[in-house]
């Protein structure tokens, strides 16, 4: 692989984690007004889709300019399906999480996802489960453990549900993950990445106008940071991963992602003011050190 296509990977993937970090933030502080996580997330979708719509019309228009053939029907639909599990399964599960955890505990559990790829492409494909991938497990869900404990005496039954929510989350997206690698060569990052958000959108904003009965009323403050977290923490980190997921490896686009939960760690503490003592740093350092060892060694093995 040529220094400067891997160099490109590294930024790209570094910047998107790093405004993906900043989505809990936004939507904890749009939940100050109004905590509805299906309506938040159907205004996060409805001013993404412009974006997504935009770009996906410039991809194709590249490609015929090419001279390359048009998708397929399969293709269009793997990346619909890819969508659809990503960005609507997960999102929805990772939305209704944040109504009863932390940005910090929410930012940890998702992190995890990588794992969840380990085991799943185990599962679905064969992949080998290591020996090095096993001990970064252990060391993942000891951290995790210790913040989760941290938080459950003040958070009680909502702990619970919430973190299971994120876990329902993680999973989704470790589907998304392990489906995206296979099926995004085809159509290349920017088309596949339109079609999967526009597809998520449809899903998202058909879900909200089911369970509320055509309601979109908010408040001028909640538009305003669901239309941040649909810029700021969507759009931009969406094409900035896939385009490093499209010249690097996607454990090596995990273990740059490291940087995410840092960051949500250090945005939750100042904007949020969430607490966070030696022993949340102790359990939050094992997470990042399980999960960065375990991309570390696939990358290692690539």
């Amino acid at each position: 692989m040529p220094a400067r296509q891997f160099l490109a990977g590294i930024v790209f993937a570094a910047l998107g984690a790093a405004f993906f970090s900043t989505k809990a933030i936004f939507i904890k502080l749009a939940y100050q007004d109004q905590v509805d996580a299906a309506l938040m997330l159907a205004y996060r979708m409805i001013f993404s889709l412009p974006v997504f719509a935009t770009i996906g019309w410039w991809a194709w228009a590249q490609r015929r300019e090419r001279g390359e053939p048009p998708p397929t029907w399969e293709q269009i639909w793997r990346a619909a399906f890819v969508g659809f599990l990503g960005y609507y399964v997960a999102s929805q599960f990772d939305f209704a999480g944040l109504m009863f955890i932390t940005a910090q505990l929410e930012r940890l559990v998702l992190f995890t996802y990588p794992l969840f790829v380990m085991f799943l492409g185990a599962m679905l494909y064969g992949e080998r489960v290591t020996a090095f991938g096993l001990v970064a497990a252990a060391v993942t869900y000891t951290g995790l453990g210790i913040v989760f404990l941290i938080d459950l005496p003040d958070g009680g039954r909502d702990t619970v549900i919430g973190t299971l929510l994120v876990l329902g989350a993680a999973v989704s997206f470790a589907l998304h993950q392990i489906y995206a690698k296979r099926f995004m060569a085809p159509l290349g990052s920017a088309l596949f990445t339109s079609i999967a958000l526009a597809s998520a959108s449809f899903f998202c904003i058909v879900h909200q106008a089911v369970v509320s009965g055509g309601n979109f009323a908010a408040s001028p403050r909640f538009l305003w940071l669901a239309a941040g977290c649909a810029i700021v923490a969507t759009v931009l980190p969406t094409f900035l991963i896939n385009a490093g997921l499209a010249r690097i490896s996607s454990a090596a686009v995990s273990m740059i992602s490291t940087v995410s939960p840092v960051v949500t760690i250090a945005l939750a503490v100042w904007i949020l003011g969430e607490p966070f003592t030696l022993a949340d740093a102790i359990g939050s350092a094992l997470v990042l050190a399980g999960v960065g060892l375990y991309a570390w060694g696939e990358n290692a093995r690539t």
